[in-house]
């Protein structure tokens, strides 16, 4: 893992995170926000952000410190270093956004146990350098966002005709199933299929050639 990050671009391992490894749509992990926090734009974007912060923050920490944690103990540290950050972003949500802090504050918490970070300690930042870290944490956080953002849009547009709490559907009566849980799970089904089949049919295309 390591000889073979070490070959890969760092926008490479940006890109490698948005698209082919997207934590959503690709490995369908880490989805309960995906379910829970995106009825509105606003709300996914706000997450998407936390997210982002905490998986960057994360890896850098674990990357500085690979060279003093021993094996054995590396998960506890992995998981103290994430909380750590997990509170300090929730911290700052609660300071800087109180109104969206008080409908998503308790998945904000919940981000310490998303397998996408601990994923990303254990299998990158812990056997690479801080640059390659760093890197490797603006794809994943950033792979994370663009999800949260494109599946509250579709949720937001279909189940309350508006995008950011602007109508924009007119007269037309929005689908109310959208913006409450089973919503979710069928906007994250409907979205994860569009993504895969459209990388299928992209590859199919280079094969082609």
């Amino acid at each position: 893992m390591t000889s073979a990050a070490s070959k890969t671009g760092n926008w490479e391992l940006v890109r490698r995170g948005i698209i082919d490894e997207n934590t959503i749509f690709r490995l369908a992990i880490s989805l309960c926000p995906a379910i829970a926090v995106t009825s509105t734009m606003r709300n996914g974007f706000l997450m998407g952000v936390a997210v982002l912060f905490v998986q960057v923050m994360v890896n850098v920490s674990i990357s500085l410190m690979k060279g003093f944690i021993h094996p054995r103990i590396r998960l506890p540290i992995f998981m103290l270093v994430i909380s750590g950050w997990v509170t300090i972003t929730d911290m700052l949500m609660a300071a800087l956004a109180p109104d969206a802090y008080r409908q998503m504050g308790l998945y904000i918490q919940l981000i310490v146990a998303f397998a996408s970070i601990l994923a990303g300690a254990e299998m990158f930042a812990s056997k690479n350098s801080v640059v390659k870290s760093l890197f490797d944490g603006i794809g994943r956080g950033t792979g994370f966002l663009v999800a949260l953002v494109i599946i509250s849009a579709f949720r937001e547009l279909l189940g309350k005709g508006a995008v950011l709490g602007v109508p924009v559907l007119g007269g037309a009566r929005p689908l109310l199933i959208m913006v409450l849980p089973a919503g979710g799970f069928l906007s994250v089904g409907l979205l994860m299929a569009l993504f895969n089949w459209a990388d299928t049919r992209f590859l199919k295309k280079e094969k082609g050639r």
